[in-house]
């Protein structure tokens, strides 16, 4: 699967994300478009996900006609995402296009 990572998501994830094609949008340049045209970019370049920490994407794009699904990761920071990554990688599972699915990033002494 071609997953493309938001400029907020730790790039990190990017190398715990094994059997996928990951990039970053910085890496193409995308890192100042706006999330329509972001998603619009990403679908033209054939990803099948976009992983973001912009937890309005929901609110903000009309993804029922989109060919690219959307996982969000509730937290920024590196250190809790990186004790998450299984549910990361579970998350990407049965991913259709159009979806939005946000992935809760537990604080220390959360469950």
């Amino acid at each position: 699967m071609r997953i493309l990572l938001d400029n907020g998501t730790p790039r990190q994830l990017g190398r715990q994300l094994f059997g996928h094609v990951v990039a970053e949008a910085r890496e193409h340049g995308w890192d100042a478009l706006s999330n329509g045209d972001l998603l619009d970019r990403a679908e033209a370049a054939d990803f099948a996900v976009l992983i973001t920490t912009d937890q309005g994407i929901r609110y903000q794009q009309d993804m029922s006609t989109r060919r690219i699904a959307v996982v969000v990761l509730m937290n920024t920071a590196w250190p809790l995402i990186s004790r998450n990554v299984e549910t990361i990688r579970n998350t990407l599972e049965g991913l259709q296009p159009g979806e939005v699915r946000e992935v809760s990033i537990p604080t220390r002494g959360e469950k």
